[in-house]
């Protein structure tokens, strides 16, 4: 392993996997570590979304929300079988929003930023149209407009692959014990899932913790800063199906806030999120009472099927780490990122990222070295713009060709699963059925067709190193399987 090392990354969650992926393919050399599992925390536990941000134009977000915009055309290009075309249908409440406020956010919601394969936005009369027909007749006015669905923990995985394939070293349940400047270099102290420490010395430590970038700062670097990190919790439900079609709502409530009803897993929908200032461990994050009755009300308020809290099938809470600008309303606080570089003249650098969503972690990645690139004398230029991301390399991005490729190359594997591999591995499932000619190629069927080959894979190739790992980020087959899976496959990958 190289020491020094150009960059040290902190953090393997979005921002941390996608600074090390277009640093590594800048020509650095890049070290990024993880206390626990790649997408552990925030960026697993998000609504699933890649979207330009409808909401945050009313806080006048603009520069936020251009960006975002561009950068979702971006990714649905270089990562189809995890990122899909959705569309959004919003029933109008006049006692939220007037109408023209919501035709004037759509209208800057089409023409911020270029589309080139999503449709625009359209009215639509819910009383007569079949996207109304799920929803009591509370208006007869709604909207409609487009965003992406994503496998928001697939994406960080992707990337930390894709950084790990061009030279970076991607290490897990290895921690940061504690950094100290040497001079013109850090010197860093690890400690790994064993217990034992080694010592790593870095040119630029890349704070990126997220939830933990405080932590970092204050208890680990032992450095104070001026830079302030407000956490906020988002909680989601998940039922089963609401209604048919393929379509999403976004709901207007009250208190001005809005709330998502998203397809999700073909039988299921997902329904988020809340907005609640959050004071504890981030780990120990879980969502309350009143977040799950507030949501449940705002389904409740609008669809003509009710539900209960006996109709939850999982539910999950993150904790977002978002700038403190002073914001009293946990909603308005910016989802928009802020770096704070401390790199006193002579000294080793430290770049701390603030905030950030998932949509816009490639810019935020593309940023970081930008702002380093003073420190890097020798850094190439920009490229991920219009690099796919790993099996993202799908002809037209047609992912259910695709899969209808896979059956015919290997029927025996079945269409059910041959959907599956495509949407969750996309060209890298050849890696996976490999050379099998039959199904019991592939080893032991764990349960809803994940078979030993894919775990292996899983093992060697994205780090899955329990079974929580595969069941609920690698994959979600955690929502299909019995809980017995989870120490059936921690058995397996321990022996794999």
């Amino acid at each position: 392993m190289q020491s020094p090392f150009d960059i040290l990354v902190v953090g393997g969650g979005i921002n941390g996997a996608g600074i090390a992926r277009d640093a590594v393919g800048r020509g650095l050399s890049v070290l990024l570590v993880e206390q626990d599992d790649l997408a552990a925390h925030t960026s697993s536990w998000s609504t699933k979304l890649i979207h330009g941000g409808l909401r945050y134009l009313e806080y006048y977000e603009f520069r936020l929300v251009r960006e975002a915009l561009l950068e979702r055309e971006r990714l649905l290009e270089m990562a189809p079988h995890i990122i899909r075309p959705l569309r959004f249908v919003l029933p109008h409440d006049v006692s939220v929003r007037p109408a023209w406020l919501v035709r004037l956010g759509l209208f800057f919601y089409d023409h911020l930023a270029s589309r080139k394969r999503l449709p625009g936005c359209e009215r639509v009369n819910l009383a007569k149209d079949k996207r109304g027909a799920p929803l009591k007749p509370i208006t007869k006015v709604g909207f409609e407009y487009s965003d992406c669905a994503v496998d928001d923990s697939r994406l960080v995985v992707l990337n930390a692959l894709d950084a790990k394939e061009r030279g970076a070293d991607i290490e897990v349940g290895t921690r940061l014990e504690s950094a100290r400047r040497e001079g013109d270099l850090w010197v860093a102290t690890l400690v790994d899932a064993g217990g034992e420490r080694r010592e790593v010395k870095t040119r630029i430590l890349v704070n990126a913790a997220g939830p933990w970038v405080a932590d970092v700062l204050n208890h680990r670097l032992s450095l104070n800063t001026s830079k302030g990190v407000r956490l906020v919790k988002g909680s989601h439900i998940v039922v089963p199906r609401l209604y048919p079609g393929t379509q999403a709502y976004i709901l207007q409530n009250p208190d001005k806030r809005i709330v998502f009803a998203i397809p999700y897993q073909d039988d299921l929908t997902l329904i988020g999120t809340t907005d609640v200032p959050y004071t504890g461990a981030p780990q120990d994050v879980s969502i309350s009472d009143d977040e799950t009755d507030y949501l449940i009300s705002s389904i409740n308020h609008w669809f003509q099927r009710e539900i209960s809290k006996d109709d939850i099938v999982w539910d999950y809470s993150g904790v977002r780490p978002l700038f403190d600008d002073g914001s009293i309303n946990a909603s308005a606080v910016t989802r928009d990122y802020v770096f704070d570089i401390d790199a006193p003249k002579g000294q080793a650098p430290l770049l701390s990222v603030f905030g950030g969503k998932l949509t816009t972690y490639r810019k935020l990645a593309e940023h970081v070295m930008r702002d380093l690139a003073p420190h890097l004398p020798r850094l190439a230029p920009a490229w991920t713009a219009d690099a796919p991301l790993p099996g993202g390399d799908i002809a037209d991005g047609d992912v259910a060709a695709y899969a209808d490729k896979l059956l015919k190359d290997k029927p025996f594997i079945g269409r059910d699963r041959a959907l599956r591999l495509a949407r969750t591995y996309g060209t890298r499932a050849e890696m996976i059925v490999g050379t099998a000619t039959k199904v019991e190629d592939l080893g032991r069927d764990f349960g809803a067709g994940l078979t030993a080959a894919e775990l292996t894979y899983l093992k060697i190739e994205e780090w899955a190193r329990t079974g929580r790992d595969v069941l609920w980020r690698r994959t979600k087959l955690g929502l299909k399987l019995p809980k017995e899976a989870e120490q059936e496959i921690d058995a397996f990958l321990k022996g794999a």
